[in-house]
């Protein structure tokens, strides 16, 4: 399953492509990518994962370095 997601108030690309490396280690995703320049979050879940409790956790990991950034 593939979700895109609008990303706000990422302070620079450095940032944003530290908080993808992060995000991307969580469990039950498969492929992500954090797009500054379109302020655009991609991320496909693996099969069979809890969409809702993965998607909380990749917030997390993206906010643990960016606590200003807004994902929707």
């Amino acid at each position: 399953m593939e979700k895109k997601y609008a990303v706000k108030n990422m302070c620079c690309a450095n940032c944003a492509a530290i908080a993808e490396r992060k995000a991307k280690k969580v469990k039950g995703v498969k492929e992500l990518e954090l797009n500054f320049m379109m302020q655009r979050l991609t991320v496909v879940y693996e099969e069979g994962a809890d969409v809702a409790a993965v998607e909380a956790e990749v917030i997390k990991a993206i906010r643990k370095i960016e606590p200003e950034a807004e994902i929707a």
